[in-house]
Order: C-alpha cells, then structure tokens, then sequence
C-alpha cells in the first residue's frame, strides 16, 4: 500500500489566541508565533515532506513559509484549508460571546448549526477533509487551523463535532493522520516542539 500521511499543523501564535475569534481575519502572527514557526522548521529536520499547503489566511502563510523556503519547496494555498467561516461571531471577545445566546445554541450543535452568516461546522468538515482524503500518495503537510484540525480528526475518529474541543490543537503543534482507504489513523495529536 502507497503512503498518504497528513500532517496537520496548526498556526503560529498571533495576538488574538484565546481572547477573540480571529476567524477568517487576517492577522498576522506575533513574535511567540514567528518563533514556532522557526521551531518548526527545526522539527522537521530529517522528517520528509512531499508537498506544503496552506490556508489562505496571513497568520498560516506565515508558518508554512519557513517550511517551504528551509525545503525549497512552494506552499500551494487551498480553500480547503481555510478557517471555519464564523460568520457574525468573526472579530468578537470570547468574553462576548460567553453571553450570546446564539453563540451558545451553535456550540451545542456544531453537527448541524450554522454560524449567523457563516457556515456550518458539517459544510467546513465535508470542506476539509474532501481536501485531505484528495491528497495524492506522499506526505502532506497542511497548515490550517485549531477547529479544522480536531473536525478532521474527530471526522476519522467517529466523534460528534460537540466533542472536539476534547482534542487538543495548540499553535505550532502538529497532527499526524495515516490515510488508509476511505478511513484513517491517527499517529500523533497536538505534538509540540
């Protein structure tokens, strides 16, 4: 059997992590960000990537970038990839929207609700992992973000999308999936440097 391994990375720290959600912003990373993004490329050495692909969004260029530049390899950018459309909530304190009741309604219901014009958790899911179950033979790394992460990874997994905030994800870690066949393995979750 032909190795398809995904490595799921999560950005680099910005200046918004744990206090807003950033969504599909385009903030850039700070300096603890930079640094993971620099530990990252130590990480991988000796370590074989076949092909970089990135979210669209700044603070994911950014980390995928030293990557590809210590390789001499491109990062393809793919919608695939990108951050949970969050709609409304995009932009707003956790604290804020510890008191919407909205907020609290789509959290209870990830599966099937949609983000005040955003969209739903199952529509990023379908997104995501119709990319990664699409990656030819090789070894992928894909740089994303914390809630498309733990969505594939509770998608091969089994669980509920209310379920996946059980998994941890924490900027610049690293995921890694074993494709094998319409299912997959998980290897390592939230490895960090």
């Amino acid at each position: 059997m032909t190795l398809r391994q995904i490595m799921l990375v999560r950005h680099g720290h910005h200046a918004e992590v744990g206090r807003v959600l950033s969504g599909r912003s385009d903030i850039a990373l700070d300096g603890a960000g930079r640094a993971q993004a620099e530990g990252l490329v130590r990480r991988m050495i000796g370590v074989r990537v076949d092909a970089i692909v990135s979210s669209p969004r700044r603070r994911a260029l950014e980390t995928a970038g030293p990557i590809a530049t210590a390789r001499g390899l491109a990062v393809e950018v793919t919608d695939g990839l990108d951050e949970v459309d969050f709609g409304d909530f995009t932009g707003r304190s956790f604290d804020a929207l510890g008191e919407d009741a909205d907020w609290h309604r789509w959290n209870a219901a990830r599966d099937s609700a949609r983000c005040p014009n955003g969209e739903t958790m199952a529509g990023a899911v379908a997104r995501a992992v119709g990319f990664v179950a699409a990656r030819p033979p090789g070894i992928t790394l894909c740089v994303t973000h914390g809630d498309v992460i733990r969505a594939v990874v509770a998608h091969y997994l089994g669980l509920e999308m209310t379920r996946i905030f059980q998994l941890g994800c924490d900027p610049g870690s690293v995921t890694t999936l074993v494709l094998e066949g319409r299912g997959a393995r998980l290897v390592a979750l939230n490895e960090r440097g």
